[in-house]
């Protein structure tokens, strides 16, 4: 037995596993992921040699979050979809989801047409995007990632759809979530603002938030919360620090995950895994 037998470890990728403060989630413009580095992964080997559970809680692609499987010690299923699917990510089963109806379709191609100035992007489980009408970020992100295309409606999407983004001036987007509230009746989704300038708003199942899956995760592995630890440095990371024994943060979090109450460890350019290790070494 190790000493971390029955402790759960759950990292977010983006500017918390790996760099990306000064980067669209890549090494520039040559498509090449950015590295783990060493301290970090070594850092991981010691914490699943003694017996702990790591894994991915994540917002990127099935394929992205694969590379880092290949580079890191992942003993157990990764959260994807920011919280909407439990996955397999050796073989990219899907074991639990939490994903809008099929009448998220729609309500989309309601906010297309009665905004016009509003980028939608829908995400898949899988991780890959269509964005209608898509703005200066989203063609950033098209531009470094062949995960999305632009697609003329809603209509076209595959089903099912995890998550629903729209991206306008503040004071648009305040009517677009008035408008879909008024059409959420029975509740079953969820909107949030996830950026501080209020101009990006997401809508979620209800329940599918990184910390609700970890939850789910907790269980399926028979390890109580109270020896779960994440880490993240995003608005999207705070559910799953704060249902966490304890949350971590790098120091350059946003102020969502500051307010949360999670504890700072260094940058990620620093090794915050390996800072976050460290801390739990002295713990257990």
């Amino acid at each position: 037995m190790g000493k971390f037998d029955g402790v759960l470890l759950v990292s977010d990728i983006c500017n918390t596993l790996v760099d990306t403060s000064s980067r669209p989630y890549v090494n520039g413009e040559s498509g090449e992921f950015v590295p783990v580095l060493e301290h970090d992964r070594l850092a991981l080997e010691h914490f699943t040699a003694e017996g702990g559970r790591f894994t991915i809680a994540t917002g990127r692609s099935l394929r992205y979050v694969q590379f880092y499987a290949d580079r890191v010690p992942i003993n157990a299923p990764g959260v994807l979809g920011d919280g909407a699917a439990l996955c397999d990510i050796k073989s990219g089963e899907c074991l639990e989801s939490a994903v809008l109806g099929e009448w998220a379709r729609e309500l989309g191609q309601a906010v297309v047409d009665r905004f016009p100035t509003t980028t939608v992007s829908a995400r898949h489980l899988d991780g890959t995007y269509r964005i209608v009408r898509p703005d200066y970020v989203a063609r950033i992100n098209m531009r470094f990632s062949d995960d999305a295309q632009e697609v003329s409606s809603l209509m076209e999407v595959p089903l099912p759809i995890q998550r629903l983004w729209f991206r306008d001036q503040s004071s648009v987007l305040e009517e677009v979530r008035d408008f879909l509230r008024a059409q959420n009746r029975d509740g079953a989704y969820e909107l949030v603002f996830t950026s501080e300038d209020r101009r990006q708003l997401q809508m979620a199942a209800k329940g599918a938030y990184k910390g609700d899956m970890v939850r789910r995760l907790a269980d399926r592995l028979d390890i109580s919360v109270e020896h779960v630890y994440c880490i993240g440095d995003g608005d999207d990371d705070v559910s799953m620090l704060t249902i966490a024994k304890q949350g971590f943060a790098p120091i350059d979090c946003t102020q969502a995950v500051r307010d949360c109450g999670a504890t700072m460890v260094c940058s990620a350019k620093d090794g915050a895994l390996a800072a976050m290790v460290a801390l739990l070494d002295q713990r257990y």
